[in-house]
């Protein structure tokens, strides 16, 4: 993960991130050295992910982090995760998420998250994926965690890249973090 990224999670805690990747690879060293940074830093994080995928961040994080540190780490399903309640709903999501940080809330404990989204089929309604995320954005600014939101490049359509654009405050590249010109609240930045 680039110093850039590192150092805006060190001077700020509501931080919500997209991340378009291409290679898998690429994809695993990301959510890596993100994880290991939290670790480091004192936080829990929360990876919501592929189980295809986790197996391979898992091994790769139990490399670089001690036993100890590895209790800092919790896997969700994203599939689980976004689909609880059949179908791609916003409030069920949600309600979902309460679920899993409620303890870090209880115990008054720093946490971060990484969101794998995939969509088995992109039946959903683009306007729920958009309502999801502007809630989203409220709750990292509210709870004051950083989270980075990590998609397939190749599997979005233009019409979800310019969504997830609008709704993401930060755009995360192979090497380096930019503010995004689509996000309301980022445009003055740009300007």
């Amino acid at each position: 993960m680039n110093k850039n990224m590192l150092r805006l999670f060190d001077e700020r805690r509501d931080v919500h991130v997209l991340y378009s990747y291409e290679k898998t690879q690429n994809y695993i060293d990301q959510v890596v050295a993100y994880a290991k940074h939290g670790v480091e830093a004192g936080d829990y994080v929360i990876l919501i992910e592929n189980p295809r995928l986790s197996p391979k961040i898992d091994a790769e994080l139990k490399i670089q982090l001690t036993k100890a540190q590895m209790e800092f780490i919790h896997f969700v399903k994203n599939y689980d995760f976004y689909y609880s309640n059949g179908s791609y709903h916003p409030s069920a999501i949600q309600a979902y998420f309460e679920k899993t940080v409620g303890p870090y809330l209880e115990r008054q404990a720093t946490f971060r998250s990484w969101a794998h989204v995939e969509w088995a089929t992109l039946e959903d309604p683009i306007h729920l994926v958009k309502d999801f995320d502007k809630l989203i954005d409220v709750a990292v600014k509210k709870l004051e965690f950083p989270l980075i939101c990590a998609y397939a490049s190749k599997s979005m359509p233009e019409t979800i890249k310019k969504m997830v654009l609008e709704t993401h405050p930060y755009i995360l590249v192979e090497d380096d973090v930019i503010v995004s010109g689509l996000h309301p609240a980022t445009e003055a930045e740009n300007q």
